[in-house]
């Protein structure tokens, strides 16, 4: 079960890390601002939509850690050894680099990827 005093203080933990006032934060998670200020009272339990959107809008967010205290924040990259090298790497032939890729999808939609 989640100790909602202690989520409240990881929660703000990520909003004074990110240097959001609770307001700023519950625009960019998506949410009410009064979910915000009824969370962080302990009016309201955090909801599992409400815990997704925060997890999805800040990647360093761990899900366990917000939950539980388990892991770290910011939560720490895993390093992938077999990772392809970044598209958006210089050309060390010409010193080229790429700023735009666009793919094009046969029902008209495209989606671009900038450096």
């Amino acid at each position: 079960m989640i100790n909602t005093l202690e989520f409240t203080s990881r929660l703000k933990k990520v909003m004074d890390f990110h240097q959001l006032s609770a307001s700023l934060f519950a625009d960019k998670v998506g949410v009410q601002r009064s979910s915000i200020s009824h969370i962080l009272s302990g009016r309201n339990k955090p909801s599992l939509d409400f815990i997704l959107k925060v997890t999805s809008e800040f990647n360093d967010v761990d899900i366990q850690w917000l939950l539980n205290g388990k892991g770290s924040f910011p939560k720490k990259e895993e390093k992938n050894t077999t990772s392809a090298p970044s598209l958006f790497a210089t050309n060390s032939n010409d010193g080229k680099t790429i700023q735009r890729i666009v793919v094009f999808y046969n029902d008209g939609t495209f989606d671009e990827y900038m450096k």
